[in-house]
């Protein structure tokens, strides 16, 4: 505009216009990440810690002695804690809804599915994890080289967008990552089931690799 001025040329003509939308905190945008950060914590050290004391303990090796698979074994750990990790979530939603207030304008159910797909890939993670690990020292460092650096870079606590496109993908291998970018979409844009439809096939897909990877990975002793 400044050089049409100078050179003595009209200006380009300038219109306002008014774009609606709701104001997004920070908290509201805060608070999905925040919850499956809790429940990533939950799965990997609540499972992988038991499996490591179980093997110490020798409860394993007797459980070897009977007609149990391998899959099975680790199939029941996925159902038994996974009902504990989705209790323990709800009450956080429940608590800090009432403590913070924070947006929710989607559908619960379909957020309690994400939720419930999320624990269960990371419950699966957390058998990985513990296939062959003998001692909980071990096992309590090899759970935080795999937790921290996905919460850093699964978009809990800023935005991925801004991120080096090598980092974007990498952020993608992580169980994280999808739950977080799923439960955000539904709690703050009311998206539907339909829309995260992306992420829970590919938190189904990774549930199923590490499943039987942690099958082919375990031993009893």
């Amino acid at each position: 505009i400044l050089e049409r001025v100078l050179a003595g040329t009209q200006p380009a003509s300038l219109e306002r216009q008014q774009i609606s939308g709701r104001p997004v905190r920070y908290v509201d945008w805060l608070i999905p990440g925040v919850l499956g950060m809790n429940m990533m914590f939950s799965s990997l050290f609540g499972v992988g810690y038991v499996i490591v004391r179980y093997r110490k303990n020798g409860v394993l090796k007797r459980l070897k002695a009977t007609p149990l698979t391998t899959a099975e074994f680790l199939t029941a750990q996925v159902v038994s804690r996974l009902w504990l990790i989705i209790a323990i979530t709800v009450l956080v939603f429940i608590g800090t809804h009432l403590v913070v207030g924070f947006t929710m304008y989607g559908n619960y159910l379909t957020l309690l599915l994400v939720f419930v797909m999320g624990a269960v890939c990371m419950i699966s993670l957390g058998l990985l994890v513990a296939a062959r690990t003998a001692s909980e020292e071990l096992a309590g460092g090899l759970l935080n080289i795999v937790s921290w650096p996905m919460m850093g870079l699964s978009g809990v606590w800023f935005s991925l967008e801004g991120m080096h496109p090598l980092l974007k993908q990498l952020a993608l291998i992580f169980p994280l990552t999808h739950v977080t970018s799923a439960a955000r979409a539904i709690m703050l844009d009311g998206a539907g089931l339909t829309a995260v439809a992306p992420q829970l096939v590919t938190l189904t897909l990774m549930s199923a690799a590490l499943l039987m990877a942690g099958s082919f990975w375990f031993r009893w002793e």
